[in-house]
């Protein structure tokens, strides 16, 4: 209880850096993930090209499964926050129950892709056969043992709903931890464990994710006594899905263009895998600074959810404008991270002939992080005030509509290998300012409509 007083009662700029912080580091650690796999693989022996280029195909995929996981969660931390403002604890069990049974679902059909699906999906981005079976090797194993990521997503923002983000983060650093241990372990070869390469990155990844998704199941049940727990809570009701999903379905979607993205970038840089390779890994640079802006969002969310649960029109306008300030001083940041260092991240990757892809890349694509992270910053307060319409325009202007054309037109142009490539860059920082243009008009109309309904 004394955790919804302090969502209620505490100075909202204070509140937001106390909640942020651990959702900020629980999030670049779930970047963490893949670029600790994609260092590893990269320094491996015999084969590091190919499996590089295996890790950035089967990338949009784990993006995907994240994205449904994270979706949900984001339906049931808004509205759990919500619910728990308004002072209604027999729903709020059912709200954290009817979004485990949804994880149930979520991962039955993870499980299933994994058996049928991969094998057909690899082959559509690559022709290479040692690609090819280190791909759908790897993915197999993330899709068959997902449900770590699945819960983890779910109990993360069960927890952070009730402003117990600190808790999220512990388990977040549990299987990041365990993950980094495992990789050389399990990748290289170490002690009686086997060299297996791609497939000891997947199942080091795995069992992180399990740990984690065990650790704040704990926390979970032991913690958040605001609602009851068990099982009878997890009976599907049709209006509280419907709800977690009025929310949630535009975190989805946001989430899984991120990932038809990526697919559809791989193949318009099918013409060079080099290209395609450091793209790959820039992406997951760029993952890491943008997950900045998605645990800062993740506390914007239930923090002005709550607010607007109470109808305090005081601390939802300092929860948007401080939410802005702090997004924009994280994303400075890691621009800077980003300018300065591309050598060094080319380094750590061991990028080999995709090296110079990779930093004119990073040169180029960090530019739009400022504006990226402002938009992400704009959908978690559209989520918080029932924006989820606007909320999914802005993702379909930042990740599908303007950013794919612009890229297959800028494509028509490549000529000779850096030159061409270089311009298709560009698309990126483009697509942000325009959505930031739009988003900004969204936020306006928002603030007037929630101001008259107080």
């Amino acid at each position: 209880m004394a955790e919804s007083i302090k969502m209620r009662d505490m100075p909202v700029n204070k509140l937001m850096i106390q909640m942020g912080i651990p959702m900020i580091l629980s999030m670049a650690l779930q970047a963490v993930y893949n670029i600790v796999d994609s260092a590893f693989v990269g320094n491996m022996k015999v084969g590091s090209e190919a499996a590089l280029n295996a890790l950035t195909l089967v990338f949009p995929v784990q993006m995907l499964m994240v994205a449904v996981g994270i979706g949900t969660g984001v339906g049931t931390n808004a509205l759990l926050a919500r619910t728990l403002g308004q002072g209604n604890s027999k729903k709020a069990a059912k709200v954290a129950g009817n979004s485990l049974f949804l994880g149930v679902i979520i991962y039955v059909a993870c499980f299933l892709f994994g058996i049928f699906g991969v094998k057909a999906y690899i082959s559509s981005q690559t022709v290479d056969t040692e690609v090819l079976e280190m791909g759908v090797g790897y993915l197999r194993i993330c899709c068959v043992i997902s449900f770590g990521i699945i819960f983890f997503s779910l109990f993360e923002k069960l927890l952070q709903a009730t402003g117990r983000s600190l808790y999220s983060t512990i388990g977040q650093v549990v299987g990041a931890v365990v993950n980094i241990i495992l990789d050389p372990i399990m990748i290289y070869g170490i002690g009686p464990v086997p060299d297996i390469g791609v497939k000891g990155a997947a199942y080091a990844t795995v069992i992180g994710q399990v740990a984690s998704a065990v650790l704040l199941f704990i926390f979970h049940t032991k913690l958040n006594k605001e609602f009851e727990h068990g099982t009878k809570y997890m009976k599907p009701d049709t209006e509280i899905i419907k709800e977690i999903y009025a929310i949630g379905l535009p975190a989805i979607i946001a989430q899984a263009l991120m990932s038809i993205m990526v697919y559809v970038m791989n193949l318009i840089l099918k013409f060079d895998p080099s290209a395609q390779t450091a793209y790959g890994l820039f992406y997951k640079v760029q993952q890491f600074v943008l997950f900045l802006a998605f645990g800062l969002r993740d506390a914007i969310t239930p923090i002005l959810a709550f607010a607007y649960g109470m109808r305090s029109r005081k601390r939802i306008q300092d929860g948007i404008r401080y939410g802005l300030i702090y997004t924009t001083a994280l994303m400075i940041f890691g621009i800077a991270i980003t300018e300065i260092f591309p050598g060094a991240f080319a380094t750590l990757f061991n990028a080999g002939e995709s090296r110079v892809y990779f930093i004119s890349a990073m040169r180029v694509i960090s530019v739009s992080f400022l504006f990226a992270g402002i938009n992400v910053a704009y959908q978690g307060i559209y989520q918080a005030l029932d924006g989820g319409v606007e909320s999914l325009v802005i993702s379909l202007l930042r990740q599908f509509v303007i950013i794919l054309p612009l890229a297959g037109i800028f494509s028509l142009f490549v000529r000779n290998g850096q030159i061409g490539v270089s311009l298709i860059w560009w698309a990126f920082p483009i697509t942000e300012v325009i959505a930031c243009l739009v988003g900004y008009q969204f936020l306006k109309r928002i603030r007037k409509n929630e101001s008259s309904k107080m």
